[in-house]
């Protein structure tokens, strides 16, 4: 059953006081760290973890809770976290039939997401003007506005806000597509109570944003699927309801980005990049601690993916140039990159530890979310409007006022 009434306090005590005990199992981040601190309590975990291999990592990575054999307190940790990311389905309406035209220029993925939200948004009220918020092209309110209703669809970026335009006309769907700044002054003014907003993986601040200004304006009803809970101005993670601003769990941009370590299945030419980038990277940390001396993770900038087409010498050498590191002599080339791809194994399998805590840190950060509404005179429902196969950001808030 999804979330709702004192269930959302409940549920949010308990995961706050689980991810407080064990912040020390998850706060730390292998990719950065040569030894991680709970090593020493538990030797035989980290023993194991660390000589399994690249592959078995990667079977493992978006279900580390079914991983059982693990020594503990692996398995007991992962029935907790099991037990209290436990949330149901939302209940689905059957979607009106649409013509074809209308999956026209969205992927296959994003329009089965669009039509599981859309199906999910089960108000006691019917909505007479949804307002798209963050809309890009405004597919989603389309579905939705499809029918008779009114729509408006707010969005950053003028070309997106034009096709949008097109699209909709050319669909007979009557719109407006206006071109705003959520994060600015005057977007309050895009906001009135007779609007029910709706915004599918805003990121960040954008739906907070939303949140805040719907609540003043008074609209009744709002969903919300939360994204990337790292994109925000703040240094570290500002609470919004009362009983977050009371945890003593303290949250810096690191932390509030392990929700979004998982994963859907990428294609083969994308993964062996991604692996390629890390292990050359977790190569080039070893070489930079011995050059400076100092044995610390060094940050380093995004590149292009045409650095990966250097040969790997190269690749380092011009990354020591670039991050001002003494000149880089003769080495063992084929040795280093080798013990790259070794710690990457050894990272990936030390993350499915940190991996436990995912969906219990996400929950934790939706239900402040939810708890937040419920002190603006919400009614809140949290549950899920998809399988996590077609995104694992499939937690949708809907927030109803009588």
């Amino acid at each position: 059953m999804p979330l709702s009434g004192a269930e959302l306090l409940q549920r949010f005590q308990a995961l706050d006081a689980f991810l407080f005990a064990h912040q020390a199992l998850w706060k730390p981040r292998p990719f950065t760290h040569q030894m991680l601190p709970w090593e020493h309590q538990y030797p035989e975990l980290a023993t194991w973890l660390r000589s399994r291999t690249l592959g078995q990592a990667e079977a493992s990575h978006n279900q580390p809770t079914t991983l059982d054999s693990a020594p503990a307190p692996f398995p007991e940790l992962a029935l907790q976290a099991d037990r209290l990311s436990q949330i149901g389905d939302l209940p689905q309406q059957a979607s009106a039939d649409l013509p074809a035209r209308f999956s026209v220029d969205v992927p296959g993925r994003k329009w089965q997401q669009i039509r599981a939200f859309g199906s999910s948004l089960g108000f006691t009220q019917q909505p007479q003007h949804w307002l798209d918020w963050c809309a890009g092209k405004g597919h989603l309110g389309r579905v939705l506005a499809h029918g008779g209703h009114e729509l408006t669809c707010l969005e950053y970026d003028p070309a997106l806000v034009a096709s949008g335009a097109a699209l909709s006309q050319r669909l007979g769907i009557t719109a407006q597509h206006i071109e705003q700044d959520v994060l600015a002054e005057d977007a309050a003014a895009q906001l009135h109570a007779e609007h029910s907003p709706v915004a599918l993986h805003a990121c960040g601040d954008l739906h907070v944003r939303l949140m805040q200004l719907a609540s003043a304006a008074g609209c009744r009803q709002l969903a919300i699927a939360p994204c990337c809970y790292n994109r925000v101005a703040a240094a570290d993670y500002r609470p919004l309801s009362t009983a977050a601003q009371g945890s003593p769990l303290c949250l810096s941009l690191d932390e509030l980005a392990l929700p979004m370590s998982e994963t859907v299945t990428a294609g083969n030419r994308v993964r062996q990049q991604r692996d390629q980038s890390m292990a050359w990277r977790l190569a080039f940390d070893l070489l930079q601690r011995e050059l400076r001396g100092i044995d610390t993770y060094l940050p380093t900038p995004s590149l292009p993916p045409a650095w990966l087409k250097k040969p790997f010498a190269d690749y380092c050498r011009d990354l020591a140039e670039l991050k001002q590191l003494p000149i880089v002599g003769e080495r063992d080339w084929q040795r280093l990159e080798a013990a790259g791809w070794q710690r990457l194994a050894e990272v990936r399998n030390l993350e499915l530890l940190r991996g436990l805590f995912r969906r219990p840190l996400e929950l934790w950060l939706v239900l402040d979310r939810a708890l937040y509404l419920q002190e603006q005179g919400y009614a809140v429902r949290l549950g899920q409007f998809c399988p996590p196969h077609l995104t694992p950001r499939n937690l949708l808030l809907l927030a109803e006022r009588a």
